[in-house]
C-alpha cells in the first residue's frame, strides 16, 4: 500500500510540494478551504475583471523552473512570463522619480538625475550583492532543523557578507547618499512586510534580484500561474479538493495520523501544512502538543505589517500609468514608524498601484482596466478599528492617486472590493491580518523560524512564508522543495527526478536534533 500525504492548503507552497511529491509513488491529496487554488496568491474574478489577490509580479523564476523540470515540464511551456521594462515607476513625495529598468545604463542615468554622485556606485552595489546572493544561496536552500546547522561552512562563509547588525538602509549608505536613491533599492523590504530601517541587511539582495533576473508579469496574473501548477499536479495524479476546509488534525501522541473535514476523513502517513502558521497552529493543534510554539510564545512573536487593499474595475484605460507604480511619501521613515507603532493610520500614506492592463488587456473587458491599490498599514495588534476607519482611509487613498496622475477616479469605478487587515484575518485566515507572516527580523530567521520539518509534532512538515526561508514566491517555492526532500528522506521514498536525494543526509542533521528548551 502506498504512503498517503495530505497537504492542507493549495497556496503556492502547497502546490509546489504537491508537484515535488507527485510521481514519487505516494498518494497526494490537497485540501483547500476556498473554492479556488492559490491561497492569498489566487485570482479574484468579478464582472469580467480579474485581479491577483496578493502578489502581482514574479521574481527569480529559476526555482520554479527547477521544480517543474522534475516533473518533465518547462516553465516557459506552461505560462507566458512577460519581463517588464520599466520594472516599475518610483514616485517620490519629496520630489523626483525613477523609471526603474534592468538596462543598467538607463538606470544609472535615472539615478544621476536625482543624485549624480550616487550613479557611479550602482555597479559596485550590484557586484557586491551578486557575491552576497551566491554566498547566501546555499543557506536559503538548506533546512535548519538543528541549531548546529548554523555552524555549517556555508553559513559561516556568508556571515561577513550579511552584516547582521545592520539594517537594509544602513547597508545602502555605503553606496548611496541620497535617501531617495536608497529608497529605490530598499522599498523591497515591504515585500516582507518590514521597514528598510529595521529589515536585516541581507535583504538588499531583493532589489539586486530584480535587476539581475527581472520582474515578470505572468500572463493572466500570478493567480493564473497557480492554476497552471494545480493543472500539472492533477495531471500527475494529485487529488486537489477545493471548498473543503480541514477542521481537525487527529493525533496519536504527537504524531499526526489524519485530518477531518465536513466532507470526510483522511488518514495519512505525513502531513504538509500550507496555511498561515500562527493561525493554523492555534486553530488545528492543541496547545499542549506544542512545546516550542505554544500560544503564549506565538503572542510574543513579531509579525509583519498588513495591507489595505482596493481592487477596482475601471471604465477606460490608463495608458500613461506604468504597470507597477510605487509612491513613496515625503517622510517615508515617519510613514513606516506610524505603521510599526500601529495605533493610528498614516497621515501621508505610501502606496502601490498595479495597472496590469497596460501589459495584459485580457484582465478586463474591452475598453476597461483593473487597478490594484495597496497601502501598507499596521496589523491588528495595534488596535485600529477598521469598521470605523475603512471608509475614510479609502477616500484618502483614492485622493492620493492624483499624485501619480490618476484623476477623476470615483465616477469610473465599475467594480470595487475593499480588503482591510480585518478581512485578511477573518476571510483569508491570517493571524492578526499580518499579510507577510512572522516578521523577518534576524531572531526570527533560519533556526529561529518554524522548521520545515515541524519540530513540535511528528510527521508534520511546513511550507509557505511562515517557515524557513520566509515570504515571497521564490522562497516559498524553496520551502516546498526543502520540506519535500526532508519528507522523502524520513519516509524512505525517492522524489521524481532526484535519484539518490532521499538517501542523502538532510542538511542540519549532521549531529542529530538539538533539543529545544524554549
Amino acid at each position: 500500500m502506498s504512503q498517503r500525504v495530505v497537504i492542507v492548503g493549495a497556496g503556492p507552497g502547497g502546490l509546489a510540494a504537491a508537484l515535488m511529491l507527485s510521481g514519487a509513488g505516494v498518494e497526494v491529496t490537497v485540501l483547500e478551504r476556498l473554492n479556488e487554488v492559490g491561497g492569498r496568491s489566487r485570482t479574484l474574478e468579478a464582472d469580467g475583471f480579474r485581479f491577483d489577490m496578493g502578489p502581482t509580479f514574479f521574481l527569480y523564476p529559476q526555482i520554479l523552473r527547477e521544480i517543474l523540470a522534475h516533473c518533465d515540464r518547462r516553465l516557459e511551456d506552461e505560462v507566458d512570463l512577460i519581463r517588464l521594462d520599466p520594472q516599475y515607476h518610483l514616485v517620490f513625495g519629496g520630489g523626483g522619480e525613477i523609471q526603474a529598468t534592468h538596462d543598467l545604463e538607463r538606470m544609472a542615468q535615472a539615478v544621476a538625475e536625482l543624485a549624480p554622485q550616487d550613479a557611479a556606485a550602482l555597479p559596485r552595489f550590484l557586484a557586491d550583492n551578486r557575491v552576497k546572493m551566491e554566498a547566501f544561496r546555499p543557506v536559503l536552500q538548506s533546512d535548519f532543523s538543528s541549531l548546529l546547522g548554523l555552524l555549517r561552512p556555508s553559513v559561516m562563509k556568508s556571515l561577513p557578507l550579511l552584516r547582521p547588525l545592520h539594517s537594509v538602509d544602513a547597508d545602502l549608505q555605503r553606496y548611496f547618499s541620497d535617501p531617495r536613491v536608497r529608497l529605490a533599492f530598499s522599498f523591497q523590504s515591504k515585500y516582507l512586510g518590514m521597514s528598510p530601517f529595521r529589515c536585516p541587511s541581507l535583504f538588499t539582495i531583493l532589489s539586486f534580484m530584480e535587476y539581475e533576473y527581472g520582474v515578470y508579469h505572468p500572463r493572466g496574473g500570478c493567480g493564473a500561474l497557480m492554476e497552471s501548477l494545480a493543472r500539472i499536479a492533477r495531471e500527475r495524479g494529485v487529488e486537489i479538493k477545493t471548498g473543503e476546509a480541514v477542521e481537525k488534525i487527529r493525533f496519536e501522541g504527537r504524531k499526526a495520523v489524519g485530518v477531518e473535514t465536513a466532507q470526510g476523513d483522511y488518514p495519512l502517513d505525513a502531513l504538509v501544512i500550507n496555511a498561515d502558521f500562527a493561525r493554523s497552529m492555534t486553530k488545528l493543534v492543541p496547545d499542549h502538543l506544542r512545546r516550542r510554539w505554544r500560544d503564549r510564545k506565538l503572542e510574543k512573536k513579531k509579525y509583519s505589517c498588513s495591507t489595505f487593499m482596493l481592487y477596482l474595475g475601471m471604465e477606460g484605460t490608463f495608458d500613461d500609468v506604468s504597470h507597477h507604480t510605487i509612491y513613496l511619501s515625503e517622510d517615508y521613515e515617519e510613514n513606516v514608524a506610524e505603521i510599526e507603532n500601529g495605533d493610528r493610520l498614516p497621515d501621508n500614506p505610501s502606496f502601490y498601484v498595479q495597472n496590469a492592463c497596460v501589459t495584459d488587456p485580457s484582465l478586463a473587458p474591452p475598453g476597461h482596466s483593473t487597478l490594484y491599490v495597496l497601502a501598507p498599514v499596521a496589523n491588528l495588534n495595534g488596535g485600529i478599528d477598521w469598521q470605523q476607519e475603512s471608509a475614510g482611509f479609502r477616500r484618502k487613498i483614492l485622493a492620493s492617486l492624483e499624485k501619480i496622475g490618476i484623476k477623476d477616479i470615483e465616477r469610473r469605478i465599475r467594480y470595487e472590493k475593499v480588503l482591510t487587515p480585518l478581512g485578511w484575518q477573518d476571510d483569508m485566515e491570517i493571524h492578526r491580518g499580518a499579510t507577510f507572516n512572522l516578521a523577518h527580523s534576524f531572531d526570527q530567521m533560519l533556526y529561529w523560524r518554524p522548521h520545515n520539518r515541524f519540530e513540535d509534532l511528528d510527521g508534520v512538515y511546513l511550507v509557505g512564508g511562515g517557515t524557513h526561508p520566509g515570504s515571497g514566491l521564490p522562497v516559498i517555492f524553496e520551502s516546498a522543495r526543502i520540506s519535500s526532500r526532508l519528507m522523502a528522506r524520513d519516509l524512505g521514498f525517492e522524489l521524481s527526478g532526484e535519484r539518490g536525494a532521499a538517501a542523502a543526509p538532510a542538511s542540519g542533521d549532521l549531529v542529530g536534533q538539538v533539543e529545544e528548551a524554549v
